[in-house]
């Protein structure tokens, strides 16, 4: 047992500042519902209004909870539940693969397993280490209900749930690590497992049946083979059904068991899913340094573009139908233009959905230079430093390369409206909106881009863990504020809130020039701190 004990002490050392980043943001946002919810949704009548108009159109809200009724409480779940939910799998997601296949990638966990703590030690380890994270989440989580005056039962449950789910995407993580060779291939597997289980579980609330009253929702079979919707179907504060629990649990005991299982049968360093041979000579085009990052950042920039295709493809497409929605249920076009600048529905429907671009041009971005991290961790950016390439040229490209990938997904995103716009009563309309909207996220985008990789110039360490916990409280203020009720000056903290849009006939360039500000001394102190930086290896 003592190996065990000194290895989970370890890493809880190690993982203080992630793990509490994740946890502080996760029980904030729990926190930030109930105020937003009783200052902006606090008679039974506006909530009503609001699921009325779900039920009438739900691709409208498609990422959000399952209906459960007006009580105050069960409206909170089900703004908010699937991203506390997301929230705790992608914390427990990492925190898996960081200490198997990235210890191992990284040479530490052949050092460990030379000890007496064995091979199968530090598996358990991290095993014991991310259920010991997600059961302090999920107290944290049902404190937060508590705390606001929610009902015991429904605030336990609400905090089991977003803990199960967690625990399954820690039980996935441990597995994908088993099947692939990197850790950058570990984390892409289960990250495109939870966004696949993600829309999964909203669509199939989305084509579920409504009842009589328009206050709740009855899943189709589509959310029973997601975790999210199995936690959802425990409806809090409404009936508390604590027997979907047990799908979560079960789940993570199957997918924990396999991970082990496979790691009985492969040697340390290897993989069961084979490693794809490269070239025995590499390309022309891959002769310089510039065309290497391209080529590292060019699948998951894909991923986003296509994402970002989607997403513009449903901003112009339900335009039409979300206006007559609108002058149907008022409390739906309150919602959707107190999301964006006063204009008409179509417009603020358009804003919105590209507001959820720009998030996924920031995500492209960040994940940009959180490679240039990746690859001196892993020890590959110093054999290219070795040449005549210097630092700031170095950063220059992967800065160059996540700016390229946050046009890019903004384009996909405008390719994405036009197609939805075809048959449109005012296409040209829409297609400017989208047009004057993709320009200003990638303007916001573009602040992410630099100030990530500022931290990678001052605290090189932290830049994966800083980087995204940046674009996560964005999003919240940026996307949520305004339902959540937060204050507007708040809101406009976030990048997303305050980027140049259509206002009517006009462009209206609200924060555009602070942004561009952020833009220009951000990428300036960054390459220059970088010109005097050293190497800072994996620690």
């Amino acid at each position: 047992m003592r190996p065990l004990s000194v290895l989970v002490a370890q890493r809880l050392r190690r993982d203080w500042l992630q793990l509490t980043l994740w946890v502080v943001g996760t029980v904030a946002l729990a926190f930030a519902g109930f105020s937003g919810v009783q200052e902006a949704y606090g008679g039974e009548q506006d909530r009503l209004g609001i699921l009325a108009a779900v039920m009438a159109n739900p691709v409208i809200l498609l990422f959000r909870g399952l209906p459960s009724g007006t009580d105050e409480s069960a409206f909170i779940v089900f703004l908010l539940f699937p991203w506390l939910a997301i929230l705790a799998a992608l914390m427990s997601t990492f925190l898996a693969v960081r200490h198997t296949r990235g210890d191992e990638e990284a040479g530490r966990l052949e050092l460990v397993d030379a000890t007496p703590a064995g091979r199968w030690t530090p598996t358990i380890a991290t095993l014991v280490h991310g259920t010991l994270a997600n059961v302090v989440l999920g107290i944290l989580v049902a404190s937060t209900f508590l705390a606001g005056g929610a009902a015991s039962e429904g605030s336990w449950l609400v905090g089991t749930a977003t803990a199960v789910v967690g625990l399954v995407f820690l039980g996935l993580g441990m597995l994908s690590a088993q099947l692939m060779r990197t850790s950058r291939g570990a984390n892409s597997l289960t990250v495109w497992i939870l966004l696949v289980t993600f829309v999964l579980a909203g669509m199939g609330n989305a084509i579920g049946t409504p009842s009589d009253d328009l206050t709740h929702m009855e899943s189709s079979w589509l959310t029973w083979t997601s975790p999210f919707g199995w936690a959802e179907n425990t409806r809090a504060f409404d009936v508390n059904l604590w027997w979907p629990v047990l799908l979560c649990l079960g789940a993570f005991v199957v997918l924990t068991a396999a991970a082990f299982a496979l790691q009985g049968v492969r040697d340390l360093g290897e993989s069961i899913v084979a490693e794809r041979l490269g070239r025995a000579s590499g390309r022309a085009g891959l002769s310089s340094t510039l065309a290497l990052v391209a080529r590292l950042s060019t699948p998951s920039t894909i991923g986003w573009m296509v994402g970002a295709l989607l997403t513009g493809a449903l901003s112009t497409s339900l335009g039409g139908v979300v206006d007559q929605i609108g002058g149907e249920n008022p409390a739906i076009a309150d919602v959707l233009t107190s999301l964006a600048s006063e204009g008409d529905l179509q417009q603020a429907v358009v804003v919105v959905f590209f507001t959820m671009a720009g998030l996924l041009a920031a995500c492209a971005a960040v994940q940009t230079v959180a490679r240039a991290r990746q690859e001196e961790a892993h020890g590959t950016a110093e054999p290219v430093l070795a040449t005549p390439v210097q630092r700031v040229r170095w950063l220059t490209e992967f800065i160059g390369i996540g700016f390229a990938a946050i046009i890019l997904t903004c384009a996909a995103a405008l390719g994405g409206a036009a197609l939805g716009a075809v048959g449109a009563e005012d296409a040209s309309g829409l297609l400017q909106t989208a047009a004057v909207s993709a320009a200003g996220q990638a303007v916001a985008a573009t602040v992410f881009l630099v100030l990530t990789a500022l931290v990678f110039t001052v605290a090189p360490r932290l830049t994966i863990t800083v980087g995204w916990t940046l674009v996560v409280v964005a999003i919240v203020l940026g996307l949520f504020g305004p339902l959540l009720g937060l204050p507007e000056s708040l809101s406009n903290l976030s990048p997303f809130a305050v980027a140049p849009e259509l206002d009517g006939d006009s462009i209206d360039v609200r924060g555009l020039w602070w942004l561009l500000l952020t833009i220009g001394v951000g990428a300036a102190a960054s390459l220059t701190l970088m010109r005097r930086r050293e190497l800072a290896p994996a620690g």
